[in-house]
């Protein structure tokens, strides 16, 4: 793939450039398609260069000309259907777009599918904008980064809308520069990376961008493309990585953008039942056209090269995968089954082109079914994702927390089921914008009981989602308990933090996110049985589940004794695996995090030599109401063993090889 500036014009509409984007070969067709400063003959201008291939004419119209349509004709090279033209006099910040003669005849005016940037909706123009002269400042976070987004390394999210993080009085947005305030609040909440949804143009703030008109667009509301390129500087200064959300399922249907573009179905399916989503409301894209794979697969390397962006999360991918996911009729595949095979091809060859040419990335998808091997390598058949969204976990989960804690032990199995699967994937747990919006509630609304209830059923929830095995993404305003279910025209209620409540619940999630950074057990084995082990699943009675999480090192080992009635159980005996002392390292139950104070601060728990829980050891331990309590080894007893040099030995699950005569070994 070229990384060099396209400057010539000859250059720009070569022949491989062309013929690579008709074969769905081309991954940096935004260096020649959409508007560009090249030489041509001597002379400096800008060229514009559009695919439309069943076009009958396409004029380039705007401010220069004052929008005559048929002025400026571009020109069908080698009746490629790539059309271009070169001008001299136009300069940035100039306004354009396509007058497109379709095959049906009709004129549409229509913005270009390449532009970087374009007008505040409502207004649709596409702008004349070049992304030279950003000189980045991110060299140590891109040498370091390699480590941070590792599996075995700690991920932990935050999702942010931009258009509701913050909102001024007046209704306007905040600018990416007065959201920098964002990214130092998400750095001392002590997250990992912040995950925003869509920020490629949308014209509909309902869709949340998640209807985009605008591919190669970051959205105008919050300021221009150098400007988001300083954003995420200042996200890497301070240690924080960036993920992007994109629809690549489905686009929308404005006039004005991608649908029809040509007068036929150029982007969309030919067919009908495959090219329309009843459901949403707008068109998918036909994934199977070797065109729309290059316009796709550029995009996602367009957003990692010119901004240094750390990970996608694809939305929707369930739609992509069936063919009768959406309401109405459908006609089955080739082989008589209900699999889209262009969308399953183009997402093995999407994730393979990220890892071809992107060090490190992070790939989420949002996939709601038991689809297998989403985040399976590609040459074993897999999907090649990085990581997918657990949403049987959060289902599971909410609808449990939601219960009146009496009839919990009657489902108890909503707990416990996750655990069967948990490492069938490389899981992320969501507890995303789509579980506080559309009469759903917020989170601290779902939870059961009075005020007090509710608020350590949340820390509660918090405490059992940390634990459990895989990534972690939470949306905004839930770190703090807001009170009303998202709304994407306002700000969050931040007044909430005049309130103890809510002050002591966001200095809960952030000793929460700190502890898990610094505990190795809660996240270095996220992927497998070994680094898990279930003490006790079985006390559906009283609500109540020992688990403990461990890393590499068998040292590095957390248990978690999780109450989801509120109850306080005393004399409460645990299975451990080692002899010796241990602590209480967190306690959702603390008053500082405004709990009733029922923790074990400064209690020795010494483990005595009686088998308990399938374990050698026990300890008798405090279990707070409505809460959880996270205890770790503080001076454990070894065992010696004699051995060769180069034995093979089991500590903790792991195998590996000891080249000593001699060695302490924890006995499991």
């Amino acid at each position: 793939m070229k990384n060099k500036k396209i400057i010539n014009y000859e250059e720009l509409i070569s022949k491989e450039n062309l013929e690579g984007f008709k074969i769905g070969q081309s991954y940096d067709s935004y260096r020649f398609m959409g508007n560009h400063i090249v030489n041509y003959q001597g002379k400096k201008g800008i060229c514009f260069t559009v695919w439309a291939p069943n076009a009958k004419a396409v004029h380039l119209t705007g401010d220069f000309n004052k929008w005559e349509k048929e002025s400026h004709p571009l020109k069908n090279i080698d009746n490629s259907g790539i059309w271009s033209i070169f001008l001299e006099g136009m300069e940035q910040g100039m306004t354009y777009k396509y007058n497109v003669v379709g095959c049906d005849g009709v004129s549409r005016l229509k913005s270009d599918p390449y532009t970087v940037y374009s007008e505040q909706r409502p207004n649709t123009a596409s702008i004349v904008y070049s992304h030279e002269n950003y000189k980045w400042k991110d060299n140590k976070w891109q040498q370091k980064k390699i480590k941070i987004n590792n599996e075995n390394q700690a991920m932990n999210i935050y999702e942010v809308h931009l258009s509701s993080w913050k909102r001024k009085w007046n209704g306007e947005f905040f600018t990416y520069e007065e959201l920098y305030e964002m990214i130092e609040y998400v750095k001392e909440m002590e997250y990992t990376h912040i995950e925003l949804l869509p920020i490629t143009e949308h014209p509909l703030d309902e869709s949340w961008g998640y209807q985009t008109i605008g591919y190669y667009n970051t959205t105008s509301r919050y300021g221009n493309p150098h400007e988001f390129k300083a954003f995420i500087d200042k996200c890497h200064e301070n240690g924080l990585g960036i993920i992007l959300d994109f629809a690549y399922s489905h686009f929308c249907k404005d006039e004005h953008g991608l649908y029809k573009f040509d007068g036929s179905p150029q982007y969309e399916y030919t067919d009908p039942l495959k090219a329309e989503n009843i459901g949403w409301g707008t068109a998918h894209f036909d994934l199977g056209k070797p065109e729309i794979n290059s316009f796709l697969l550029s995009n996602v390397l367009y957003w990692f090269n010119e901004f240094h962006i750390d990970g996608i999360r694809v939305d929707a991918v369930s739609s992509m995968l069936y063919l009768d996911y959406d309401v109405g009729q459908w006609n089955p595949n080739k082989y008589g089954g209900r699999e889209n095979l262009e969308a399953i091809d183009f997402l093995k060859k999407l994730n393979e082109t990220i890892y071809k040419y992107v060090d490190s990335p992070v790939i989420i998808a949002e996939e709601s079914t038991a689809w297998p091997m989403v985040t399976g390598s590609t040459y074993k058949g897999g999907l090649g994702f990085t990581y997918k969204w657990n949403m049987g976990w959060m289902n599971d989960t909410l609808k449990y927390m939601e219960m009146d804690p009496i009839y919990r032990k009657y489902h108890h199995e909503l707990l416990t089921f996750s655990f069967m699967y948990a490492f069938s994937e490389n899981f992320i747990l969501p507890l995303s914008h789509d579980e506080v919006v559309h009469g759903k509630k917020s989170l601290l609304d779902k939870m059961p009981g009075d005020i007090w209830q509710k608020f350590a059923g949340l820390r509660t929830l918090y405490a059992y989602y940390m634990i459990h095995p895989g990534k972690k993404l939470l949306f905004m305003g839930c770190e703090f308990a807001q009170d009303l279910e998202w709304r994407y025209a306002y700000g969050l209620e931040w007044a909430l933090l005049e309130r103890e409540p809510h002050i002591k619940m966001k200095e809960y999630v952030k000793s929460l996110n700190k502890l898990y950074k610094n505990e190795k057990s809660m996240y270095e084995i996220d992927n497998s049985y070994e680094g898990f082990d279930f003490i006790d699943p079985n006390n559906k009675e009283q609500s109540v589940i020992v688990l403990m999480r461990k890393g590499k090192n068998p040292e590095d080992f957390i248990i978690a004794v999780i109450n989801f009635t509120p109850v306080v159980y005393y004399d409460y005996k645990i299975g451990v695996p080692y002899d010796g002392v241990y602590e209480e390292v967190f306690n959702s139950d603390d008053s500082n995090y405004g709990g009733s104070g029922q923790t074990m601060v400064d209690s020795e728990l010494i483990a005595k030599n009686e088998k308990w829980h399938n374990k050698d050891y026990h300890i008798i331990i405090k279990v707070p109401p409505l809460g959880a309590t996270f205890i770790k080894g503080k001076n454990i007893v070894f065992d010696t063993v004699e051995l060769n040099k180069d034995s093979k030995v089991l500590i903790g699950g792991n195998s590996k090889v000891i080249k000593s005569d001699k060695v302490s070994i924890k006995k499991l």
